[in-house]
């Protein structure tokens, strides 16, 4: 989710769900290192938990990444072993190291030897020719006793060549019966299923003996979902009552950025899909597109945007559908 699952996007998706963990953007171990750690690692504590993704292939580049993001305070690092970008493939990361399990359990293994927080990975099925069943096995008996915490397996083959980063999400298709196969094979090893999950109710549809199920696109475009969340899995309230409250209670968070130089836009472009099939939701969309871009655009084009928007969500038991 690389330019997406920001700190912003984080500190509004909390807004809508106290108990999901969150994952930041795939960071890379060079721009950890050698950048601005505060500007690319720093975080609202009211994001807890989330999970610090990092894209890499050195294992001593990646323990010293993962030390850092432990004492920025993550609570849990992740290793991105599924992202087919050019770029991520140019780096030898990513994806590509589908084809090098023993160097994935270096690099777990370095990681787990310098943080006490889990240490988990997120890979593919499989790429290119690679036979599905065949290679996921084969990487999940090879990285597994490094220690690795959680597996989170993304569904789908990637295809390195050939593919966009956008098709490689929609064309391979899925296969969830391989991903409960390798639980069934690994029963002690927590798996999270990944890939096309659209709705809650899928989510618990396809969750059977699985530990967990994560949503990425879907969470996003249509974050309204997230508020069905806490009490689907977790038996706890929503923290608020309507996608409209949440929204109203960002307006703080947009003020108090703002301050530090942070431009409206940058913040209110993760909230635009925060209505479906509600009166207003159009005009709400089209007013911050249209005002938040501004220069001298303030916190109260959000506050203008909702009071654009009617009311009717009280009732939450749609948000799962």
């Amino acid at each position: 989710m690389m330019d997406w699952t920001d700190r912003h996007c984080r500190f509004f998706h909390r807004l809508l769900t106290r108990r999901t963990l969150l994952y930041t953007e795939m960071l890379t171990t060079g721009a950890i290192l050698h950048g601005d750690r505060a500007r690319l690692l720093g975080f609202d504590a009211a994001e807890h938990p989330v999970a610090l993704q990092l894209g890499g292939s050195e294992p001593a580049a990646l323990a010293e990444a993962a030390r850092i993001g432990e004492d920025f305070g993550y609570d849990e690092i992740n290793l991105n072993v599924g992202c087919p970008s050019d770029r991520v493939q140019e780096g030898r990361f990513g994806a590509c190291l589908m084809a090098e399990p023993k160097l994935v359990a270096d690099c777990v293994a370095a990681m787990k030897a310098v943080v006490k927080v889990p240490v988990t990975v997120k890979c593919r099925i499989g790429i290119d020719e690679q036979d599905s069943q065949e290679a996921l096995f084969s990487f999940t008996e090879t990285v597994k006793p490094s220690g690795v915490d959680v597996l989170i397996v993304h569904a789908r083959k990637a295809w390195l060549k050939g593919l966009s980063p956008r098709e490689n999400r929609e064309v391979p298709p899925l296969d969830y019966p391989l991903v409960r196969r390798l639980k069934e094979a690994h029963p002690a090893l927590p798996i999270v299923l990944n890939g096309g999950i659209a709705s809650l109710e899928q989510a618990r549809t396809e969750l059977g003996n699985l530990d967990g199920v994560m949503m990425g696109r879907a969470a996003y475009q249509e974050p309204w979902r997230l508020l069905g969340v806490d009490a689907a899995f977790y038996d706890s309230e929503a923290p608020f009552a309507s996608a409209k409250e949440a929204g109203l209670a960002l307006i703080p968070y947009l003020d108090r950025e703002m301050a530090k130089g942070v431009r409206l836009n940058a913040m209110t472009r993760h909230v635009l899909g925060l209505f479906r099939a509600v009166p207003g939701a159009r005009a709400f969309r089209r007013h911050l597109a249209t005002e938040a871009v501004k220069a001298d655009a303030k916190a109260s084009v959000m506050a203008d945007a909702l009071a654009l928007v009617v009311d009717t969500e009280k009732d939450l038991a749609h948000i799962a559908a």
